[in-house]
């Protein structure tokens, strides 16, 4: 049986994955969610995080060509999968649902 549950911060990388549509790796993604949203995380956090993503089925990944820049080592690339897809949509999905039936506060309170 799948397990489609997604904590807060899988659900973040796994947005991150999507978004980078096949060119995301550890440092991409780290360096995004400084920059771009404000969030400073440690770069172990997010490998645990895209290794759990991966045993769960919500992405693959695989090795770039090995380059003199990086001292002959390979980037490990991560991509969603469309089971990973599907468990966003659905989580996506039920956020609008819910946000949808907040009641319409009226000004100042």
């Amino acid at each position: 049986m799948p397990d489609d549950s997604l904590g807060n911060f899988e659900e973040l990388i796994l947005l991150m994955v999507a978004a980078h549509a096949g060119k995301a790796y550890g440092v991409s993604i780290l360096k995004d969610l400084d920059e771009e949203h404000g969030k400073q995380v440690n770069i172990s956090a997010i490998h645990v995080t895209l290794r759990r993503l991966e045993k769960k089925g919500m992405v693959i990944s695989h090795f770039g060509g090995i380059t003199s820049d990086r001292g002959g080592r390979r980037k490990k690339y991560y991509e969603i999968t469309a089971y990973g897809k599907k468990v966003l949509d659905a989580h996506y999905d039920l956020r609008i649902k819910l946000y949808q039936q907040i009641p319409k506060l009226s000004p100042g309170t």
